[in-house]
């Protein structure tokens, strides 16, 4: 991992990158990756030391594996054949696919690939570098072409294009101004299992839809690790905390420690939310980019980040402010004509699934056409935009959930 002397990245103004990514999530890294692939100058700056741990399920699902970087290896754990729905604990039923549906990976590992493919397209990577804020005007910008990236101890790094991928907490997002609507409170405990309980888990996750409306959890075996976690509306954490442990509880888990117990939150951007400012961009999770019904964040975090990257590269070569918001708003709307409406839908999903979870858990165990969607939707041969926009029976089913 590179970390350069700090004075290799001092902000002077004979010393611009081209392109600036706050990140080195997998959203940050396809954008560095994608900005570095362009033949530009890059910089991915990050606040931890890497590798670090990220609490998520660690699900790669179609559209996450057809993001990735050309010939990048995924490091699976395991290969998801099978998914076993339960109604919080009742009715439980397993689905099984000749043909995989999903991988699971550590996100340890599985960021740290996307960082060294970065690396390896040209773009460097500096560790233990806090981002306090962005500025675009004052003393510290020399120019109208030059954003400043100011890390704490006030060092000044300076670029022509700038993009936040810092998480769902982002402070280049609170620069940018995204708004958010949905937050969601998820637990999750790593816990070390014997072989005899791993081999049981090999190849099958749970999805247990839960207790609180829109909730759910999640078992994804990981060799000799479960992960295990569920999540639910924000300012339910008292019922959240307590639906983790009767879940774990009733898997008979409760008797092994976690290795690891953690926690986050996950934030939807809100339809008018922007994804630019001035030449910033936001993606992934600072964006407020993810499925809102399934929380699934990976797959929004690669493919904006790609884009993001791709859009930089255009907004530093802009000669004028006029020109680099024009090129914002083309990646704007390249995000809202695809993930945008993939969200649509996710909304109109979470709300009625929030509802009626029973009616939910009986297709999905019930009726082959609408395992046969989640199934396509998990290799990523279909979205759940498309089936909504192309099957009329899909549209009534949602609208049927969807009425009180």
């Amino acid at each position: 991992m590179s970390s350069d002397n700090a004075a290799q990245y001092s902000g002077h103004s004979e010393d611009v990158w081209d392109v600036v990514v706050v990140g080195a999530g997998p959203a940050g890294s396809s954008a560095a990756y994608a900005a570095a692939v362009a033949g530009r100058r890059v910089l991915l700056l990050e606040k931890a030391e890497l590798p670090r741990y990220k609490t998520c399920g660690g699900g790669i699902v179609g559209p996450s594996r057809d993001a990735l970087p050309p010939g990048f290896e995924l490091p699976l754990r395991d290969r998801v054949h099978a998914v076993t729905f339960s109604l919080n604990g009742r009715l439980t039923r397993t689905r099984r696919s000749r043909t995989m549906l999903f991988g699971l990976v550590n996100r340890t590992e599985f960021d740290q690939g996307l960082v060294e493919a970065a690396e390896a397209a040209g773009a460097k990577v500096r560790t233990g570098a806090q981002v306090q804020r962005v500025e675009q005007h004052g003393t510290s910008v020399p120019d109208r072409r030059t954003a400043a990236v100011v890390l704490s101890g006030g060092e000044i790094v300076l670029a022509r294009a700038v993009v936040g991928a810092d998480g769902s907490a982002s402070r280049i997002g609170a620069h940018v101004g995204v708004k958010l609507d949905q937050v969601d409170l998820g637990l999750e405990a790593e816990i070390p299992v014997p072989r005899t309980v791993a081999d049981d888990w090999a190849g099958r996750v749970l999805i247990d839809w839960g207790p609180m409306p829109g909730s759910y959890g999640w078992v994804f075996p990981k060799g000799d690790t479960l992960t295990v976690g569920v999540i639910s509306a924000r300012g339910e954490g008292a019922g959240t905390k307590r639906y983790l442990e009767e879940f774990i509880a009733r898997l008979g888990l409760a008797g092994f420690e976690p290795s690891i117990s953690s926690g986050h939150l996950t934030r939807c951007r809100t339809d008018d939310s922007p994804l630019s400012r001035g030449r910033v961009l936001v993606c992934g999770d600072a964006a407020g980019l993810l499925e809102p019904w399934t929380r699934e964040g990976i797959s929004f975090a690669l493919r904006s980040g790609r884009l993001a990257g791709e859009w930089a590269v255009r907004v530093a070569e802009s000669h004028d402010a006029v020109d680099a918001r024009r090129q914002a708003l083309n990646y704007a709307f390249a995000i809202k004509a695809g993930l945008g409406v993939e969200m649509s839908v996710g909304r109109r999903m979470h709300a009625a699934f929030a509802r009626r979870p029973r009616l939910l858990h009986a297709a999905l165990t019930g009726f082959r056409p609408a395992w046969n969607a989640f199934a396509g939707i998990a290799r990523g041969s279909t979205s759940l935009g498309e089936i909504v926009r192309t099957r009329p029976a899909a549209r009534r089913a949602l609208a049927a959930m969807e009425k009180r």
